[in-house]
C-alpha cells in the first residue's frame, strides 16, 4: 500500500487520500488529522483519536477522521455535519490559487463587496470556485473572506490508490494456475485488507512479530520469500521436499506490494524455518527441537501444520509445546479427516486448534477435522482452507482450493487445514507486533474472542482482531 503513514504525535496536517481497495469499493481513508487529543493503547504508544475512534475507544467521531474508512468497507452509512467539521488546513495538498467559497446565497453588503472584482466560477451546488489574487497567499486570502463572513476552504486535491498490486490480491488481474485465472479471495473472506486499513489510522505498517514455521524446509530462493527467512537448529538434508512447507510460510509472508505473485497477510514478514519434516513425516525429536529452538530464538508465534489422529501419549512434544505456549501463541492445523476428531497436537489445551471452511464460510470443507470419535477438543477458530478438489469433496472445484506458493518460483491450488492455519498465524503476528505488550496467553484469547459467527462457525476476523490487540492495555 502505498499510504505512508504519518507518526503518531507530531500531526499537523490532514491529508486525504481515496483508497480504490481493490474488490471492496472505495474507501476514504484519512491518512493523518488535525492534532487533537490522545491516549495511550496497549502497544505503549500514544493513539490518535482518529485510532481511538477506529478501534473503537472512543464514541464519538474527532472532526473528519478515518472512521470512515471501516463505515464504507462495512457498507455503513457515513454523515457529516457542522458538529463534525474541523477547520480546514491549508498545508495539506490542494490546487494553489484558488479558493472555494461555500454557501455564498445570501451575501451581506461586506461580503459583496468583498468579492467584487473576483472571478467566481460555479463548480457544485452552492460551491464557487475564487481566484486568488497576485501577490496573496491561498490561506491569506480566505482569511479576508472569512472576515467578510464567507465559509472558505482549499480546494483539496485526492488521489485513488490501488490497495496492493499483487495480481493474485482480489480486484487486481488474477494469477494463471493452469487454466484458471486465480486470486487470493481468504484475503477478503477474513477481512484481512480492513486489517491493514486499521492499522493504517493507527499509524502503524502491517508488520509481524517473528514467526517460527515449523514445517518442511522453505523454498528460500522463491521471488516471494527471498531474504525473509532464517534457518533455526532444527535442519533435513538439502534434497528434502519444500512444498508444504513453502505453501504455508506464502500466506504469512508472500512479498506484499511487489507487483507480482501473491500478497502475504504480513508485510516484510521475517519468518524462522525449523525443518523437521521430510517425505515420510517428521519424529518427536525433530519436532520438539524446532519447537525448543524456536523459542529460544524468540518466536512469538510458533505455526505446527502437522499431526496425528488421537493422541500417543507423548510426553516429550507436549512438554515442548506446554514450555512454548508461556512465551508463543502457537497455532496448530486441526487435521484433515472428519471423522477422527481434533489430531493431535491440535487437540492440546492451550493451543489455537484450526479447522478449514472449503467454499463458503457457512459450513466446514469435507475433510476438516473436528470434534468427535471420543475426542471432544473443539475448534477455536476455523479460516478458508480451500474446498478440496483432490480430497473428493462433494461439488468441489479445483478453482475454489486455495491460490498458495510452490517451489521454484512457481504456484499451486492445494487445501487443507494446513493452510488455513497459517492465516491464523499471521493475523496473531500482526497483533503482537500492533502491542508488543501483549503476552501469548492474551493473543490467543483476545484472537479467539474476536472471530466471526456470523455464519455460524468461529471465522478468523484479521481485523477485529487487531483491533481488539491495539484496545487491550
Amino acid at each position: 500500500m502505498n499510504c505512508a503513514a504519518p507518526k503518531l504525535g507530531t500531526l499537523t496536517t490532514v491529508k486525504v487520500s481515496l483508497l480504490l481497495c481493490l474488490g471492496l469499493g472505495l474507501t476514504l481513508l484519512i491518512t493523518s488529522c488535525t492534532q487533537s487529543p490522545k491516549t495511550t493503547g496497549g502497544n505503549g504508544s500514544s493513539l490518535s483519536a482518529a485510532c481511538q475512534t477506529a478501534i473503537g475507544l472512543s464514541s464519538q467521531p474527532a472532526g473528519l477522521n478515518p472512521v470512515m474508512a471501516p463505515a464504507l468497507l462495512t457498507g455503513q452509512a457515513v454523515t457529516t455535519g457542522p458538529g463534525t467539521q474541523t477547520a480546514p488546513d491549508w498545508a495539506a495538498p490542494h490546487v494553489a490559487g484558488e479558493v472555494l467559497v461555500i454557501g455564498s446565497g445570501q451575501l451581506s453588503a461586506q461580503a459583496t463587496s468583498r468579492l467584487s472584482g473576483l472571478k467566481l466560477t460555479p463548480v457544485a451546488t452552492g460551491v464557487q470556485r475564487a481566484e486568488t489574487p497576485g501577490g496573496q497567499t491561498d490561506q491569506a486570502f480566505a482569511r479576508t473572506l472569512r472576515a467578510a463572513g464567507l465559509n472558505v476552504q482549499p480546494n483539496f486535491i485526492y488521489h485513488a490508490l490501488g490497495m496492493v498490486d499483487d495480481p493474485g490480491f482480489p480486484g487486481n488481474s488474477g494469477l494463471l494456475v493452469g487454466q484458471f485465472k486465480m486470486f487470493q479471495t481468504y484475503l477478503t473472506r477474513t477481512r484481512v485488507p480492513q486489517a491493514w486499513n486499521t492499522l493504517a489510522i493507527c499509524g502503524l505498517t502491517p508488520q509481524g512479530a517473528l514467526t517460527a514455521m515449523v514445517d518442511t524446509p522453505l523454498d528460500s530462493a522463491h521471488s516471494e520469500l527471498k531474504n525473509r527467512i532464517t534457518v533455526g537448529a532444527a535442519r533435513l538434508p538439502a534434497a528434502t521436499g519444500t512444498g508444504h512447507g513453502t505453501a504455508g510460510a506464502g500466506l504469512i509472508a508472500a512479498n506484499t506490494n511487489n507487483g507480482s505473485g501473491l500478497s502475504g497477510i504480513v508485510w516484510n514478514a521475517q519468518l524462522l524455518s525449523e525443518e523437521v519434516l521430510a517425505a515420510d513425516g517428521g519424529t518427536t525429536s525433530q519436532i520438539a527441537l524446532g519447537i525448543d529452538d524456536a523459542v529460544s530464538r524468540g518466536a512469538r508465534v510458533i505455526n505446527l501444520s502437522l499431526g496425528e489422529p488421537g493422541n500417543s501419549g507423548d510426553t516429550v512434544l507436549t512438554n515442548s509445546i506446554l514450555k512454548a505456549q508461556q512465551s508463543a501463541v502457537v497455532v496448530v492445523a486441526a487435521g484433515n479427516r472428519p471423522d477422527q476428531g481434533v489430531y493431535y497436537p491440535a487437540n492440546l489445551p492451550g493451543v489455537i486448534a484450526v479447522g478449514s471452511t472449503g467454499s463458503s464460510d457457512s459450513a466446514l470443507a469435507c475433510y476438516s477435522a473436528r470434534p468427535g470419535n471420543g475426542i471432544d477438543r473443539t475448534l477455536d477458530i476455523v479460516a478458508p482452507g480451500g474446498a478440496g478438489y483432490e480430497g473428493g469433496c462433494d461439488g468441489a472445484t479445483l478453482d475454489q482450493d486455495l491460490l498458495l506458493l510452490a517451489p521454484n518460483n512457481s504456484y499451486i491450488l492445494d487445501a487443507g487445514t494446513s493452510f488455513a492455519a497459517p492465516q491464523v498465524s499471521a493475523v496473531a503476528a500482526l497483533m503482537r507486533a500492533a502491542n508488543p505488550k501483549l503476552t501469548a496467553s492474551q493473543t490467543r484469547a483476545l484472537l479467539i474472542g474476536s472471530v466471526n459467527w456470523a455464519s455460524g462457525l468461529p471465522l478468523l476476523d484479521a481485523n477485529a482482531a487487531v483491533k481488539a490487540a491495539l484496545r487491550a492495555n
